[in-house]
């Protein structure tokens, strides 16, 4: 029997294959797309996944303004930020954070279901979102991915 079959492929950043996919966000549920792009971005899945190393694809985002919440949600949400003053807590709601940037909906998404160290600061940099239809990565030859 040949033992090499046998042994653990772990991967590092020489060995890693990296990919451009963009994905478009209209009409996707928040909270589905967001568990979708964070598991692409940690490279999940990737046949030689290893949970220290970023072996995950960059990710393009485009059409972030047309996302969409269920339920009440759309009145209900709102994004809780503080500015490290006392009494400094600042409640901002859905409908105004998607008027003014509608990117920042879907990276705090992503960005709460990645690790929080420094490999989770490191994999968050390989998304990209854009409220429009355009993006400047052309040159990269984005796979376009359905998530459906």
């Amino acid at each position: 029997m040949n033992t090499l079959s046998y042994k653990t492929v772990s991967a590092n950043r020489a060995t890693v294959n990296k990919e451009w996919v963009l994905i478009d966000a209209t009409d996707m549920v928040l909270g589905r797309l967001s568990s979708k792009i964070a598991y692409m971005l940690r490279g999940k899945n990737k046949a030689n996944f290893t949970p220290h190393v970023d072996c995950g694809d960059n990710v393009i985002i485009i059409n972030a303004d047309k996302v969409r919440l269920t339920g009440n949600k759309e009145n209900a949400k709102t994004y809780v930020s503080h500015t490290l003053y006392p009494g400094g807590q600042k409640h901002e709601p859905y409908l105004r954070m998607k008027s003014r940037f509608p990117e920042r909906i879907i990276e705090k998404a992503v960005r709460g279901m990645l690790p929080k160290n420094r490999l989770g600061r490191q994999l968050f940099n390989n998304m990209h979102v854009f409220a429009g239809n355009e993006h400047p990565h052309e040159a990269q030859k984005p796979r376009k991915m359905e998530l459906n």
